[in-house]
């Protein structure tokens, strides 16, 4: 569907765009898009703009790099193969809190999520959401939610070389986690601009919940590891939501909206599965993974047990943890459940 609209600084354009508003800048007032523009492109938010960047500044997130001799670079950590019906079979979960560490780790979760939406102008309901507050939270949630892994992992690799100890292959996953996080927010940076209050936001974020994480994964591992872990049990209520949306016909500009090229790669995602609809698929069914490790490690000894995520087992027949979907559960393995297999 194509839609022929006269060029403001009050609308916000589809990344893809850029190049033709560069060029209607010097010409003509009006631009023809491809397709549907996205966030904002049919109705303005009133509270503030998600962009402030005018549209002679606009640039290309990750533009190519003059680097002749190199034709492609290919992400550190593959991901794994995920089928739909896997996908499908994701689904909302929560881990009752036993201990007083569960318990704290619950109340932090829930003050984060009572920030997250004031921040991110968060409404749950019919109708309350549109496309554009959803790119705005998701965009905010992906640059916090890639906080995690990476101070867990920076930690327990200082741990290891202070302590001239191995590490039991905790690092890998918890890097690996970080790594995943932060494609979803690359992801979501190709389909819309964040301008400087977002970007704003953003910097005092992570700037408190990295040093606030950092102190806490010293003090206590498991309580770290079960924070996350219901952390993503909100993302994964989230990202449910606005598939439901979707499916409902409320978000209407995302129906056929097309996934980017950086995800297609990232996810492999076949041909005729790379909607919108799809790829919110693909990042729940991330952040149900990362729900259920952070889960398990947290039964988990913290300085003796090996990683059950990166182990083998003598029996590959009966159900473990792995990186894929193939064996789901949503509150995490018990601890007697992975150690007694290894």
């Amino acid at each position: 569907m194509n839609c022929t609209r006269t060029l403001s600084t009050s609308n916000i354009l589809p990344k893809q765009s850029a190049a033709q508003v560069l060029k209607v800048l010097n010409g003509s007032g009006a631009v023809t898009f491809s397709r549907p523009a996205f966030v904002g492109l049919q109705q303005q938010w009133a509270a503030r703009q998600f962009s402030t960047t005018k549209p002679s500044n606009w640039k290309e997130f990750f533009p190519a790099k003059d680097t002749p001799a190199i034709r492609e670079t290919p992400p550190a950590w593959p991901h794994p193969v995920y089928t739909e019906e896997q996908m499908k079979q994701v689904e909302i979960a929560h881990r009752e809190a036993k201990s007083m560490s569960d318990k704290v780790a619950v109340a932090f979760v829930r003050t984060l999520r009572f920030g997250l939406d004031l921040a991110s102008g968060y409404r749950h309901g019919n109708g309350k959401m549109t496309e554009r507050r959803y790119m705005i939270r998701n965009i905010f949630l992906e640059s916090v939610a890639g906080v995690p892994g990476i101070v867990a992992g920076m930690l327990r690799h200082l741990h290891s070389m202070r302590k001239m100890k191995r590490d039991n292959g905790w690092m890998e996953s918890l890097l690996e986690e970080s790594y995943n996080e932060r494609m979803h927010l690359l992801t979501f940076l190709k389909m819309a601009e964040p301008g400087w209050f977002m970007r704003l936001m953003v910097l005092g974020a992570q700037g408190v919940f990295f040093n606030a994480f950092f102190l806490a994964y010293i003090v206590s591992p498991r309580t770290c590891h079960r924070f996350v872990g219901y952390l993503e049990e909100e993302a994964v209520l989230t990202y449910t939501r606005e598939i439901e949306d979707i499916d409902a016909g409320r978000l209407p500009m995302w129906e056929k909206m097309q996934a980017p090229d950086i995800a297609i790669k990232y996810w492999n995602m076949p041909e005729g599965k790379r909607t919108m609809r799809d790829l919110l698929l693909y990042i729940r069914a991330d952040e149900s993974k990362h729900r259920e490790v952070n889960h398990t490690l947290g039964n988990l000894d913290q300085n003796n047990d090996p990683n059950p995520y990166v182990s083998k087992y003598k029996d590959e027949s009966q159900p473990h943890p792995g990186k894929d979907l193939k064996h789901q559960k949503p509150t995490g393995w018990d601890r007697e459940e992975v150690i007694g297999k290894l």
